[in-house]
């Protein structure tokens, strides 16, 4: 580093580490312009602050973050530019261009816990409906039908109820579900939810033998979940529906329409697969004139005291 500027050596410390992204990580051209912009934009903060990058400081790091959440960018946006960040610091690490140091504290903020939307169960019905009327085959409509009333009816996350195979099949009371960290729970499913599932799969063209995956897409492969997410996105622009609803939306329906009707706060943690409560309080919000008449109805002394 003896005789070279501090431009010059930072200059070919950037280009060495985005040709390593590009040959080693193959990254693709987007994803490389991505975090070159990321970097740059580090580095000018830090030249606006008359600091050096050599060796990264946490007081610097800080500030940088303010100044980027102060611009109200995306959360993906903040967490990709800190991992780019501290991508090319190991990459400079590893390679001389920095001293090592412990870089844990260079993280994203936390994500915030954002409370999901509701979607009434007239909105859902109406969903099926626009199905039902579409001019695809029949097939198609029963699966797709079956598919969302599946999420719906029991709360199921989209990538759970796209691994299930035709050994499910004929869905009984209760279903058996892989979840997160592969941990197993058992939701109850109802008969009209276990009715279409049967006529969906009697109707496919392509039957799915035991452990094959039993959702199918038109070409015969297994149904994935950006099929899904494009169809209700149609039908959300058919319906005029906020952009918030998508397939887990219905997920999110299944728990707070539960919560308002007198469901138990653990037993729809259970059924959502929950490991903390909180999460499922956060996504069983429901407004408080919905928990008031929930209150009123089923508190064993709302009749006495009304009197």
């Amino acid at each position: 580093m003896t005789g070279s500027s501090p431009t010059s050596h930072i200059s070919a410390w950037r280009e060495s580490w985005l040709n390593w992204l590009a040959a080693e990580r193959q990254y693709s051209a987007h994803t490389l312009d991505a975090y070159a912009r990321d970097v740059d934009t580090y580095l000018s903060f830090l030249d606006q602050q008359s600091s050096t990058p050599n060796p990264p400081d946490r007081h610097d790091f800080r500030s940088f973050l303010a100044t980027q959440q102060a611009k109200n960018l995306g959360h993906a946006t903040l967490a990709r530019r800190v991992s780019a960040v501290r991508n090319f610091y190991q990459f400079g690490a590893r390679n001389g261009y920095v001293r090592k140091i412990d870089l844990s504290w260079m993280k994203p903020p936390k994500r915030p816990h954002l409370i999901p939307k509701d979607l009434p169960d007239t909105d859902i019905h109406t969903i099926l409906n626009v199905i039902d009327s579409s001019n695809q085959p029949d097939w198609l409509k029963n699966r797709d039908k079956a598919l969302l009333m599946l999420l719906y009816g029991c709360g199921l996350r989209i990538s759970e109820a796209l691994n299930l195979t035709a050994a499910e099949l004929p869905l009984s009371e209760w279903l058996r579900i892989k979840g997160k960290g592969s941990k197993y729970r058992d939701v109850p499913v109802l008969k009209a939810v276990a009715d279409a599932v049967h006529t969906a799969a009697a109707t496919c063209p392509f039957q799915p033998q035991d452990q094959q995956l039993l959702w199918r897409s038109s070409r015969g492969g297994p149904l994935n979940a950006r099929t899904v997410q494009r169809l209700i996105e149609k039908i959300r622009t058919e319906l005029g529906l906020p952009e918030h609803v998508t397939p887990h939306t219905l997920r999110h329906a299944f728990a707070t329409h539960l919560l308002a009707g007198g469901g138990d706060l653990r037993a729809i943690q259970q059924l959502l697969g929950h490991a903390s409560l909180s999460t499922t309080q956060r996504y069983t919000h429901v407004n408080s004139e919905q928990l008031m008449e929930v209150h009123h109805q089923t508190h064993p002394r709302a009749k006495a005291y009304a009197k």
